[in-house]
C-alpha cells in the first residue's frame, strides 16, 4: 500500500437520507457547511443524501418487477409465422 495517499483528517459526521429520514453516525473527510445533533449529545457535521441502503430498492427488496412474460407473449404474437 502507498504511503501518504490517504486523507489524515477522518472526523465523525453524520450522514442523513433525505428520502426517509433516517441518519446514521460514521467517519469521513466529506466537507459540510451543515451540522446536526446526534443522539450522544454532540453536534456533528451533516450530510445529505438522495439515497441510501435504507431506501434504495435493491436493499429494502421493494423492486419493481417488469412484466417479461407480458412483453415476450406480445413479441410472439405481433411477429408470430402465420401459417
Amino acid at each position: 500500500m502507498k504511503q501518504g495517499i490517504h486523507p489524515e483528517s477522518y472526523r465523525f459526521v453524520i450522514f442523513k437520507d433525505m428520502s426517509n429520514g433516517v441518519s446514521f453516525l460514521s467517519r469521513s473527510t466529506a466537507p459540510s457547511k451543515e451540522t446536526a445533533t446526534w443522539e450522544d449529545g454532540n453536534e456533528y457535521p451533516l450530510i445529505k443524501l438522495e439515497i441510501s441502503n435504507t431506501s434504495h430498492p435493491f436493499y429494502t427488496g421493494k423492486n419493481v418487477l417488469v412484466d417479461t412474460a407480458g412483453r415476450i407473449d406480445k413479441f410472439n404474437k405481433r411477429y408470430a409465422k402465420k401459417a
